[in-house]
């Protein structure tokens, strides 16, 4: 385990390291969704044959999993990006790949569009794009975020619980309250241009992996037309990497050229 210091508080990020092939010049980041933590989310595919030849960072983002929980932090997707951002450049990590799920892709393409020497290549699974209006029967951001802060520290966090079942709970438990609600309404706002915008300004490659099932994306046409590598991945839900490991890791894999 790694660890930076990355507010002036001195709230550090943590991540798990694995070193790659001898020789390897190579970092791919990892970046978890809401409430989760990469190291359960994305350790299977940082080993996996066809990605294990990089070092790789399974980074936990501020307020969640084995990095620290800071009441005082905002948890805004500019925030998480920035912390993010001196993690990286405390670890010199510098042109990565980053793979990111959910949120954390929300907050990875943040980061590519601030802090542009660090990011390489992005790789997107099923991330947030667009804004989403509250809607308190939903186990997502949307419906954290329809209570207010108070609500959900008093009694929204516990039926949550409820919503989300053991699967998601065991990595949602690791959050501080503060910062699984804070994050949540700032992902259901956005950010200005939206995370859709700032992704098709963006001149690297740029891969995003969505279940099938699903259908296509709002707006794919538009994606792929500025040179997004949209991919429709086989028999899987939200959690490509964890329902698809091998589609997501030869996926991922041709995505960053590896």
């Amino acid at each position: 385990m790694r660890h930076a210091q990355v507010t002036a508080d001195g709230a550090r990020i943590r991540w798990v390291e694995l070193p790659g092939r001898p020789g390897t010049t190579r970092t791919r980041v990892y970046l978890h969704g809401l409430g989760a933590s990469s190291g359960p989310y994305f350790t299977a595919s940082a080993v996996h044959p066809l990605l294990a030849d990089s070092r790789s960072l399974l980074m936990d983002l501020l307020g969640f999993g084995i990095s620290d929980r800071p009441t005082e932090f905002g948890y805004t997707l500019e925030e998480h990006a920035d912390a993010v951002a001196a993690a990286l450049e405390a670890a010199d990590a510098y042109d990565t790949d980053v793979v990111a799920h959910s949120m954390g892709g929300a907050v990875a393409i943040v980061l590519a569009a601030r802090h542009p020497h660090l990011v390489a290549r992005l790789v997107l699974v099923d991330a947030n794009l667009d804004p989403v209006a509250p809607g308190p029967a939903r186990p997502g951001s949307s419906g954290i975020a329809a209570y207010t802060e108070e609500e959900f520290l008093t009694g929204g966090l516990a039926k949550v619980r409820e919503r989300v079942g053991p699967h998601w709970w065991a990595t949602m438990r690791l959050a501080g309250p503060e910062a699984l609600h804070r994050t949540a309404v700032n992902l259901a706002r956005g950010t200005t241009p939206t995370m859709r915008e700032l992704l098709l300004d963006l001149k690297i490659p740029r891969t995003y992996l969505r279940p099938l099932d699903n259908g296509p994306l709002p707006g794919e046409d538009a994606l792929i037309e500025n040179g997004v590598r949209v991919v429709a991945v086989p028999e899987c839900g939200h959690n490509i990497m964890l329902d698809n490991p091998e589609a997501f890791a030869r996926q991922t894999a041709l995505a960053v050229g590896a």
